[in-house]
């Protein structure tokens, strides 16, 4: 069971279609941990989302349950998306929100890593 059960986790969400192969995606990174693909309604000219192959809702459910190998393996590849895509030297943006308050929309967890153009301020003021 998640630790976070505001979200409880749906095996029928996008995330987990994707993962599955039943709706495809424009796939930039795949490995035994992570999978990379690009947002289909991008919030910037480059957004990557970057996602654990592990049925985890939230960053504290995968802190809480993924082994060292999962969560190390998907730290290192949202790097090796953000190297890959040449957003290093610019500079990136990583997002993930968790919860309602955040406006979790997907109950998976996943990164988004936006670039492309100056981001602007953190938050809206």
């Amino acid at each position: 069971m998640p630790v976070d059960a505001t979200l409880p986790y749906d095996d029928n969400n996008i995330f987990a279609r994707i993962l599955r192969g039943e709706i495809p995606c424009r796939e930039v990174y795949r490995d035994a941990h992570a999978l990379a693909f690009h947002d289909i309604n991008p919030q910037a000219p480059t957004h990557i989302l970057v996602i654990p192959t592990g049925a985890y809702v939230s960053w504290d459910d995968f802190s809480a349950r993924g082994s060292e190998a999962e969560i190390a393996g998907f730290v290192r590849a949202v790097g090796e998306v953000a190297r890959a895509a040449g957003m290093v030297e610019p500079g990136y943006r990583l997002l993930a929100n968790i919860g309602p308050d955040s406006h979790q929309e997907v109950p998976h967890l996943h990164v988004h890593i936006f670039a492309g153009r100056p981001l602007g301020p953190m938050l809206a003021r």
